[in-house]
């Protein structure tokens, strides 16, 4: 995917202060496409190879469910699932994974102590930088894809500089250790310009809105290939017993237009006072019509042919009409 780096400036507004920024970004000046596959369950089953994969979601509807049901097909493709919790407690995660799982998840507990106020904190919110992330995951072995989740990137937006935690993100997006990075972000908490400085760096963007039922939910998903193709659908989707995630309905495609009996074809030619049509004897007419400098095959042969005793001009040129190209005045008394 051909990416470029660009300059984004923006403010947003905290309880401390308001801070203007400049990030450095991935930008690329893509078309939009859309696909007939579910696009929902081929992010939740992997089937894109990895990247970053960003929930977005507001206090309108929660995506930690959503979140719960990609850490459980990672689990289940018996993938190592690192969870950097800032926000979700180990207890509760008992009610949310399947228990078959549980065990083999590493859990990173950044809830306790996120500022590292206490001595030896488990993990802080300030070792979320590329050197620290090393560290956590180097001890194990990585014979298995690493899937790293962030739960979430509000937590962390909140305490490190933008600038900061997307250099970061872009060098986990590169590759090495962590084939995934998955996280949450909570839209409404932060300034309309930083959610989408957070979601350049992205491959995958799934937004979270309700349905028009209270168990339903609507994702609208955008996917940047490696070709640098994007992507979009929009499914309504809900949750089984094992929280696995069912689609209700069909994505609805963006660019795609919906079916609908009121768009019959309109003659534009109907109820007017003149006419546009000609009428069988006016066509022959027409076509009778001989149009003025226009010749025919007759008459053209007839002026090309070459006749007995036509003129002809027969020209000797003598020593006075000797023509130099390089000087076209020599002949000039001047």
């Amino acid at each position: 995917m051909a990416e470029a780096l660009g300059i984004c400036s923006f403010s947003y507004d905290d309880d401390d202060s308001v801070t203007d920024m400049l990030l450095l970004l991935t930008r690329s000046d893509l078309g939009v496409d859309t696909v007939s596959a579910v696009m929902l369950l081929e992010l939740i089953q992997g089937a894109e190879g990895g990247g970053l994969i960003i929930i977005q979601d507001s206090i309108h509807y929660s995506g930690r469910h959503l979140l719960m049901s990609f850490i459980n097909a990672a689990l289940k493709r018996n993938e190592e699932v690192h969870l950097l919790a800032f926000e979700l407690h180990e207890e509760e995660l008992q009610h949310e994974l399947d228990h078959s799982c549980l065990q083999r998840l590493i859990f990173h507990n950044a809830c306790h102590d996120p500022l590292g106020w206490n001595e030896n904190p488990p993990f802080t919110v300030h070792q979320f930088i590329t050197t620290d992330l090393d560290g956590l995951l180097s001890p194990t072995q990585h014979s298995k894809p690493v899937t790293l989740v962030i739960d979430s990137f509000s937590w962390i937006l909140r305490h490190l500089s933008p600038a900061a935690v997307c250099k970061t993100l872009q060098r986990l997006k590169k590759g090495g250790a962590v084939k995934t990075t998955l996280g949450l972000l909570h839209s409404d908490m932060h300034h309309r310009n930083l959610v989408g400085s957070i979601c350049h760096l992205a491959t995958s963007v799934v937004t979270l809105v309700t349905g028009n039922q209270w168990h339903e939910a609507v994702a609208k998903t955008t996917r940047r290939a490696k070709s640098g193709k994007i992507s979009q659908a929009e499914e309504r989707f809900g949750f089984n017993e094992d929280m696995s995630v069912k689609v209700q309905s069909k994505p609805i495609q963006a660019g795609t237009p919906q079916a609908d009996g009121s768009d019959a074809e309109v003659d534009p030619t109907a109820n007017l006072t003149f006419n546009l049509r000609l009428s069988e004897q006016e066509r022959q007419a027409k076509e009778k019509l001989a149009l003025p400098f226009v010749f025919s095959k007759e008459k053209k042969s007839a002026l090309l042919r070459s006749r007995p005793g036509s003129g002809r001009i027969l020209y000797e040129p003598d020593a006075n009409d000797d023509y130099d190209q390089e000087d076209p005045d020599d002949d000039l008394d001047i």
